[in-house]
Protein backbone atom coordinates (compact mmCIF):
# COMPACT_ATOMS: atom_id res chain seq x y z
CA UNK A 1 0.00 0.00 0.00
CA UNK A 2 1.23 3.19 -0.89
CA UNK A 3 0.95 6.40 0.89
CA UNK A 4 0.79 10.10 -0.06
CA UNK A 5 4.22 11.62 0.38
CA UNK A 6 3.85 13.84 3.51
CA UNK A 7 1.49 11.08 5.23
CA UNK A 8 4.60 8.82 4.29
CA UNK A 9 6.71 10.69 5.60
CA UNK A 10 5.03 11.37 9.14
CA UNK A 11 5.13 7.62 9.31
CA UNK A 12 9.00 7.06 8.73
CA UNK A 13 9.70 9.39 11.53
CA UNK A 14 7.45 7.82 13.52
CA UNK A 15 8.34 4.43 12.63
CA UNK A 16 12.75 5.66 13.34
CA UNK A 17 11.77 7.15 16.56
CA UNK A 18 10.16 3.32 17.66
CA UNK A 19 13.43 1.89 16.22
CA UNK A 20 15.42 3.88 18.15
CA UNK A 21 13.43 3.35 21.38
CA UNK A 22 12.53 0.30 21.50
CA UNK A 23 15.31 -0.93 24.09
CA UNK A 24 16.28 2.12 25.53
CA UNK A 25 12.89 3.77 26.49
CA UNK A 26 10.50 1.03 25.40
CA UNK A 27 7.17 3.14 26.20
CA UNK A 28 8.26 5.97 24.35
CA UNK A 29 8.55 3.59 21.77
CA UNK A 30 4.86 2.22 22.37
CA UNK A 31 3.89 5.94 22.22
CA UNK A 32 4.75 6.37 18.51
CA UNK A 33 4.38 3.33 17.58
CA UNK A 34 0.44 4.00 18.35
CA UNK A 35 0.75 7.56 16.49
CA UNK A 36 2.00 5.40 13.54
CA UNK A 37 -0.50 3.03 13.39
CA UNK A 38 -3.18 5.57 13.51
CA UNK A 39 -1.80 7.18 10.41
CA UNK A 40 -1.31 4.12 8.45
CA UNK A 41 -3.00 1.09 10.04
CA UNK A 42 -2.95 -0.81 6.71
CA UNK A 43 0.62 -0.83 6.32
CA UNK A 44 2.26 -4.33 7.31
CA UNK A 45 5.41 -2.68 8.45
CA UNK A 46 3.68 -0.27 11.09
CA UNK A 47 1.78 -2.87 12.48
CA UNK A 48 4.80 -4.90 12.88
CA UNK A 49 6.58 -1.90 14.45
CA UNK A 50 3.29 -1.78 16.82
CA UNK A 51 3.44 -4.96 17.61
CA UNK A 52 7.35 -5.15 19.10
CA UNK A 53 6.27 -1.95 20.56
CA UNK A 54 3.62 -3.89 22.61
CA UNK A 55 5.68 -7.22 22.97
CA UNK A 56 8.63 -5.07 24.56
CA UNK A 57 6.53 -3.47 27.39
CA UNK A 58 4.56 -6.55 27.84
CA UNK A 59 1.31 -5.59 26.52
CA UNK A 60 1.16 -9.70 25.04
CA UNK A 61 -2.54 -9.00 23.84
CA UNK A 62 -1.98 -6.06 21.63
CA UNK A 63 1.41 -7.36 20.25
CA UNK A 64 -0.31 -10.49 19.08
CA UNK A 65 -3.28 -8.87 17.66
CA UNK A 66 -0.53 -6.24 15.42
CA UNK A 67 1.33 -9.73 14.75
CA UNK A 68 -1.53 -11.28 13.16
CA UNK A 69 -2.15 -8.63 11.23
CA UNK A 70 1.30 -8.34 9.70
CA UNK A 71 1.15 -11.86 8.64
CA UNK A 72 -1.85 -11.41 7.09
CA UNK A 73 -0.88 -8.77 5.07
CA UNK A 74 2.56 -10.19 4.37
CA UNK A 75 1.65 -14.24 5.00
CA UNK A 76 5.04 -14.54 6.11
CA UNK A 77 5.31 -16.92 8.76
CA UNK A 78 8.79 -15.13 10.63
CA UNK A 79 6.35 -13.67 13.37
CA UNK A 80 5.18 -17.05 13.60
CA UNK A 81 7.60 -17.73 17.10
CA UNK A 82 6.99 -14.13 19.01
CA UNK A 83 3.60 -14.79 18.61
CA UNK A 84 3.68 -18.14 20.17
CA UNK A 85 5.97 -16.42 23.25
CA UNK A 86 2.95 -13.62 23.37
CA UNK A 87 0.97 -17.18 23.92
CA UNK A 88 3.46 -17.53 26.59
CA UNK A 89 3.13 -14.33 28.20
CA UNK A 90 -0.55 -14.51 28.23
CA UNK A 91 -0.66 -17.43 30.29
CA UNK A 92 -1.31 -20.06 27.70
CA UNK A 93 1.91 -22.11 27.33
CA UNK A 94 0.15 -24.89 26.16
CA UNK A 95 -0.80 -22.76 22.59
CA UNK A 96 3.04 -21.72 22.22
CA UNK A 97 3.60 -25.29 22.20
CA UNK A 98 0.88 -26.41 20.11
CA UNK A 99 2.69 -23.77 17.27
CA UNK A 100 6.11 -25.13 18.08
CA UNK A 101 4.55 -28.28 16.20
CA UNK A 102 2.67 -26.26 13.34
CA UNK A 103 3.33 -26.66 9.77
CA UNK A 104 4.20 -22.91 9.90
CA UNK A 105 7.95 -23.75 11.77
CA UNK A 106 9.30 -25.26 8.78
CA UNK A 107 8.92 -22.48 7.32
CA UNK A 108 11.39 -20.80 9.25
CA UNK A 109 15.57 -20.36 8.37
CA UNK A 110 17.34 -21.31 11.11
CA UNK A 111 17.50 -18.49 13.50
CA UNK A 112 13.38 -18.67 13.16
CA UNK A 113 13.93 -22.44 14.25
CA UNK A 114 16.32 -21.80 16.81
CA UNK A 115 13.67 -19.13 18.11
CA UNK A 116 10.97 -21.39 18.40
CA UNK A 117 12.92 -24.22 19.81
CA UNK A 118 13.45 -21.57 22.77
CA UNK A 119 10.10 -20.44 23.31
CA UNK A 120 9.22 -23.98 23.31
CA UNK A 121 11.45 -25.03 26.18
CA UNK A 122 10.09 -21.99 28.16
CA UNK A 123 6.51 -23.26 27.89
CA UNK A 124 7.76 -26.71 29.41
CA UNK A 125 9.20 -24.71 31.59
CA UNK A 126 6.34 -22.83 32.39
CA UNK A 127 4.33 -25.92 32.82
CA UNK A 128 6.59 -27.47 35.62
CA UNK A 129 8.23 -30.02 32.57
CA UNK A 130 11.84 -29.10 33.07
CA UNK A 131 13.60 -32.20 32.28
CA UNK A 132 11.37 -32.06 28.53
CA UNK A 133 12.68 -28.41 28.54
CA UNK A 134 16.42 -29.61 28.58
CA UNK A 135 15.53 -32.06 25.92
CA UNK A 136 14.14 -29.37 23.69
CA UNK A 137 16.77 -27.48 23.66
CA UNK A 138 19.32 -30.23 22.92
CA UNK A 139 19.81 -29.66 19.35
CA UNK A 140 22.65 -30.01 16.84
CA UNK A 141 22.74 -25.67 16.86
CA UNK A 142 23.34 -26.01 20.52
CA UNK A 143 26.18 -28.85 19.93
CA UNK A 144 27.91 -26.44 17.01
CA UNK A 145 31.03 -24.73 17.61
CA UNK A 146 30.42 -22.17 15.74
CA UNK A 147 28.93 -18.77 17.00
CA UNK A 148 25.94 -17.43 15.49
CA UNK A 149 23.61 -14.57 16.14
CA UNK A 150 21.65 -17.08 18.05
CA UNK A 151 24.38 -18.46 19.90
CA UNK A 152 24.76 -16.79 23.43
CA UNK A 153 21.03 -17.22 24.05
CA UNK A 154 20.92 -20.53 23.42
CA UNK A 155 23.91 -21.65 25.46
CA UNK A 156 22.21 -19.35 28.35
CA UNK A 157 18.59 -21.06 28.04
CA UNK A 158 20.25 -24.30 28.00
CA UNK A 159 22.76 -23.66 30.77
CA UNK A 160 19.88 -21.88 32.90
CA UNK A 161 17.31 -25.39 32.36
CA UNK A 162 20.10 -27.66 33.53
CA UNK A 163 20.20 -25.80 36.36
CA UNK A 164 16.38 -26.09 37.06
CA UNK A 165 17.12 -29.36 37.32
CA UNK A 166 19.75 -29.44 39.68
CA UNK A 167 22.58 -30.30 37.23
CA UNK A 168 25.12 -27.07 38.62
CA UNK A 169 28.40 -28.62 37.44
CA UNK A 170 26.62 -29.20 33.81
CA UNK A 171 25.09 -25.67 34.19
CA UNK A 172 28.20 -24.09 34.84
CA UNK A 173 29.90 -25.11 32.11
CA UNK A 174 26.95 -23.67 29.57
CA UNK A 175 27.12 -20.47 31.28
CA UNK A 176 30.76 -20.03 30.67
CA UNK A 177 30.08 -21.07 27.28
CA UNK A 178 27.63 -18.61 26.67
CA UNK A 179 30.12 -15.83 28.17
CA UNK A 180 32.46 -16.48 25.31
CA UNK A 181 29.88 -16.67 22.24
CA UNK A 182 28.26 -13.13 24.00
CA UNK A 183 30.46 -10.35 22.85
CA UNK A 184 27.78 -7.95 22.86
CA UNK A 185 26.29 -8.87 26.72
CA UNK A 186 22.66 -10.24 25.69
CA UNK A 187 22.43 -12.25 28.85
CA UNK A 188 23.69 -11.74 32.46
CA UNK A 189 25.82 -14.85 32.18
CA UNK A 190 28.85 -13.53 33.48
CA UNK A 191 27.16 -12.44 36.43
CA UNK A 192 24.81 -15.93 36.75
CA UNK A 193 28.94 -17.74 36.25
CA UNK A 194 30.47 -15.40 38.81
CA UNK A 195 27.47 -16.26 41.42
CA UNK A 196 27.81 -19.96 40.90
CA UNK A 197 31.54 -18.79 41.52
CA UNK A 198 31.07 -17.22 44.79
CA UNK A 199 32.29 -14.26 43.63
CA UNK A 200 30.90 -10.73 43.98
CA UNK A 201 30.97 -7.66 41.58
CA UNK A 202 31.77 -4.03 43.28
CA UNK A 203 30.98 -1.39 40.98
CA UNK A 204 33.11 1.12 41.69
CA UNK A 205 31.87 4.19 39.73
CA UNK A 206 28.83 3.53 41.89
CA UNK A 207 31.14 3.71 45.23
CA UNK A 208 33.13 6.99 44.17
CA UNK A 209 29.37 8.58 43.11
CA UNK A 210 28.63 7.42 46.80
CA UNK A 211 31.28 8.81 48.27
CA UNK A 212 30.65 11.99 46.36
CA UNK A 213 26.99 12.39 47.62
CA UNK A 214 28.51 11.21 50.94
CA UNK A 215 30.83 14.65 51.03
CA UNK A 216 27.83 16.79 49.42
CA UNK A 217 25.84 16.16 52.10
CA UNK A 218 28.47 16.28 54.60
CA UNK A 219 29.33 19.85 53.22
CA UNK A 220 25.65 20.64 52.75
CA UNK A 221 25.22 20.38 56.60
CA UNK A 222 28.38 21.62 57.66
CA UNK A 223 26.83 24.88 55.66
CA UNK A 224 23.47 24.13 57.42
CA UNK A 225 24.90 24.56 60.75
CA UNK A 226 27.11 27.96 59.49
CA UNK A 227 23.65 29.65 58.86
CA UNK A 228 22.16 28.71 61.75
CA UNK A 229 24.93 29.96 63.96
CA UNK A 230 24.13 32.97 62.00
CA UNK A 231 20.85 33.29 62.69
CA UNK A 232 21.56 32.63 66.33
CA UNK A 233 23.76 35.57 66.36
CA UNK A 234 21.15 37.61 64.38
CA UNK A 235 18.76 36.89 67.18
CA UNK A 236 21.36 37.66 69.53
CA UNK A 237 22.18 40.91 68.65
CA UNK A 238 18.40 42.08 67.98
CA UNK A 239 15.90 40.04 69.98
CA UNK A 240 12.99 42.59 69.02
CA UNK A 241 12.59 41.10 65.35
CA UNK A 242 10.89 38.08 66.81
CA UNK A 243 8.84 40.30 68.94
CA UNK A 244 5.12 41.60 68.96
CA UNK A 245 4.32 45.53 69.22
CA UNK A 246 3.45 45.13 73.38
CA UNK A 247 6.60 43.06 74.20
CA UNK A 248 8.98 45.61 72.16
CA UNK A 249 7.42 48.13 74.07
CA UNK A 250 8.22 46.04 77.10
CA UNK A 251 11.74 45.25 76.32
CA UNK A 252 12.43 48.73 75.66
CA UNK A 253 11.11 49.93 78.99
CA UNK A 254 13.03 46.92 80.50
CA UNK A 255 15.83 48.52 78.63
CA UNK A 256 14.98 52.22 79.81
CA UNK A 257 14.74 51.41 83.30
CA UNK A 258 17.84 49.07 83.61
CA UNK A 259 19.41 52.81 81.90
CA UNK A 260 18.14 55.16 84.55
CA UNK A 261 19.48 52.83 87.26
CA UNK A 262 23.40 52.62 85.47
CA UNK A 263 22.89 56.83 85.43
CA UNK A 264 22.00 56.65 89.06
CA UNK A 265 24.62 54.80 90.15
CA UNK A 266 27.38 56.83 88.12
CA UNK A 267 25.98 59.91 90.17
CA UNK A 268 26.23 58.36 93.22
CA UNK A 269 29.53 57.60 92.63
CA UNK A 270 30.39 60.94 91.35
CA UNK A 271 29.02 62.67 94.85
CA UNK A 272 31.06 59.37 96.79
CA UNK A 273 33.92 60.73 94.95
CA UNK A 274 33.24 64.54 95.58
CA UNK A 275 32.51 64.18 99.71
CA UNK A 276 35.72 62.20 99.88
CA UNK A 277 38.19 64.27 97.93
CA UNK A 278 36.23 67.49 100.32
CA UNK A 279 36.62 65.81 103.72
CA UNK A 280 40.87 65.08 102.38
CA UNK A 281 41.01 68.26 101.16
CA UNK A 282 40.02 69.45 104.70
CA UNK A 283 42.05 67.27 106.62
CA UNK A 284 44.85 68.26 104.92
CA UNK A 285 44.37 71.70 105.82
CA UNK A 286 43.85 71.21 109.40
CA UNK A 287 46.81 68.69 109.91
CA UNK A 288 48.87 71.73 107.90
CA UNK A 289 47.77 74.56 110.17
CA UNK A 290 48.28 71.85 113.64
CA UNK A 291 51.68 71.18 112.53
CA UNK A 292 53.08 75.06 111.98
CA UNK A 293 50.69 76.44 114.63
CA UNK A 294 52.61 74.35 117.59
CA UNK A 295 55.88 75.39 115.64
CA UNK A 296 56.85 71.98 114.72
CA UNK A 297 58.03 73.28 111.53
CA UNK A 298 60.63 75.99 113.31
CA UNK A 299 61.84 73.33 115.65
CA UNK A 300 62.91 70.89 112.72
CA UNK A 301 65.06 73.77 111.36
CA UNK A 302 66.53 74.54 114.41
CA UNK A 303 67.45 71.45 115.58
CA UNK A 304 69.16 70.89 112.12
CA UNK A 305 71.36 74.80 112.97
CA UNK A 306 72.26 73.51 116.03
CA UNK A 307 73.86 70.12 114.54
CA UNK A 308 75.41 72.54 111.93
CA UNK A 309 76.76 74.40 114.42
CA UNK A 310 78.12 71.89 116.56
CA UNK A 311 79.88 70.23 113.02
CA UNK A 312 81.24 73.35 112.35
CA UNK A 313 78.99 73.79 109.66
CA UNK A 314 77.63 77.23 111.15
CA UNK A 315 75.45 79.61 109.01
CA UNK A 316 78.08 82.46 107.63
Amino acid sequence: MSLPKTLADDVAKNLVMVARLLDSEPEQAYAYSRVALRLASRVAAVREAAGFASYVTERYSEALTEFRAARRMTGSADLWPVMADCERGLGRPERALEMAGAPEVKQLDKAGQVEMRLVAAGARADMGQHEAAVVTLESPELASNSVQPWTARLRYAYADALLAVDRETEARDWFAKAVEADQNGMTDAAERLAKMDGIEFIDALEDEAGDDEALADAMAEDADEAADRSDDDDDDDDITGDLGPSDVEAVEAVEAADAAEDDAADEQKTEILEIGNAVDADEVAAEGEGMFAEGSGEDYYEDDDEEDDEEGYGRR
